[in-house]
C-alpha cells in the first residue's frame, strides 16, 4: 500500500513537472513568436513610414525651390525705393519722370521736323521755272520743317533783293535754333538735379546715423547701417536717373545739330537759285 501510494505520488509530481516545462515552453515560444511579430510589424511600419515619407519630400522639394526663387528686376527696385526713404526718392523719380516726359516730347517734335532737303529744292527750282516765286512760296508754306519755314521767309523778300533774303533767312534761322532747342535746359537741369538730391539724401542719411550713435553712446553696426543703407540708395538712385537722362539729351543735341547743318546748307543752296532765277529773267 505504501509503495502505491508512494508510485501514485512520484507519478503526480513527474506529471506535474512535466507540464510546467510544457507550459514553460509554450510560453517561450510564444514570447518568441510575439516579438518575431513585433519585428515584423515594426519592419512593416518602417517601410511603410518611407514609402510615406518619399513622396513628402518630393513634394517639399518643388515648394522650396519656389520659396527660393530669386525676386524679379520690378520688384528689386520696389524694394530698394522703399528702403531708401520715399521722401528722397520720390524727389529723384519725379526727375526722372518730368526730364523723359520732355525728351519724349523733343524727340517726335525734332523727328518730326526732318525734311528731304534734296527734294524740296528741286521743287523751289520747278516751282520757280513754272510758277514764279509765288509758287515757290506756296510749295514751301504745304512743307513742314524749320528749312521750309526758312524759305517761305526768304522768299517773302525777294522783291526787296537778294542781299535782304539772304539777312532774313539768317535771322529767321535763328528763330529756328531757338525752337529745336526748346525744352532742352529743362532736362539739363534735372541732369544736374538728380545727382543733388541724392546727395543730400546722402548727408541727412549721415546725419540720422550720428545722431543714433550719439543717443546710444556707442557705435555699433546695427545703429549706423539704417543710415548710411539711406545715404548710398539715394545717392545710386540720383546718379542713375543723371545718368538715363544724359544719354537722351546728348542724342537730343546730335539731333539738333544735324538739322541746324540742312538748314545752313539748304539756304546756301535757296540763295543760289534764287541768284540763277534772277539772272534767267
Amino acid at each position: 500500500m505504501k509503495k502505491l501510494f508512494t508510485l501514485l505520488m512520484l507519478t503526480g509530481i513527474l506529471s506535474f513537472g512535466y507540464s510546467n516545462y510544457t507550459l514553460a515552453q509554450d510560453e517561450a515560444t510564444d514570447e518568441s513568436a510575439m516579438e518575431s511579430m513585433d519585428d515584423t510589424s515594426a519592419m512593416e511600419e518602417a517601410a511603410v513610414e518611407e514609402v510615406a515619407e518619399e513622396p513628402v519630400e518630393e513634394v517639399a522639394a518643388p515648394m522650396e525651390t519656389e520659396m527660393e526663387e530669386e525676386p524679379g528686376f520690378h520688384q528689386i527696385i520696389k524694394l530698394k525705393f522703399i528702403e531708401g526713404d520715399w521722401r528722397f526718392m520720390s524727389t529723384v523719380l519725379i526727375c526722372l519722370i518730368l526730364g523723359l516726359a520732355i525728351a519724349v516730347e523733343r524727340i517726335i517734335t525734332l523727328n518730326l521736323s526732318t525734311t528731304n532737303v534734296k527734294k524740296l529744292l528741286a521743287g523751289v527750282e520747278d516751282a520757280l521755272s513754272s510758277g514764279g516765286v509765288e509758287a515757290a512760296k506756296d510749295l514751301c508754306k504745304s512743307t513742314k520743317g524749320p528749312v521750309a519755314s526758312i524759305f517761305t521767309q526768304g522768299m517773302m523778300r525777294m522783291s526787296e533783293g537778294i542781299e535782304m533774303v539772304e539777312k532774313s533767312i539768317i535771322s529767321y534761322g535763328s528763330v529756328e535754333m531757338g525752337r529745336l532747342e526748346k525744352g532742352l535746359i529743362w532736362i539739363s537741369l534735372f541732369i544736374s538735379l538728380a545727382p543733388m538730391l541724392g546727395f543730400m539724401g546722402t548727408v541727412i542719411g549721415m546725419i540720422g546715423a550720428f545722431d543714433a550713435i550719439e543717443a546710444a553712446g556707442d557705435i555699433s553696426p546695427s545703429l549706423v547701417a539704417g543710415g548710411i543703407k539711406v545715404a548710398l540708395l539715394t545717392t545710386v538712385g540720383g546718379l542713375i536717373v543723371a545718368i538715363i537722362l544724359q544719354l537722351f539729351y546728348n542724342y537730343l543735341i546730335s539731333k539738333i545739330d544735324t538739322l541746324v547743318n540742312q538748314m545752313e546748307d539748304a539756304s546756301i543752296s535757296l540763295v543760289d537759285i534764287l541768284v540763277k532765277h534772277n539772272l534767267s529773267k
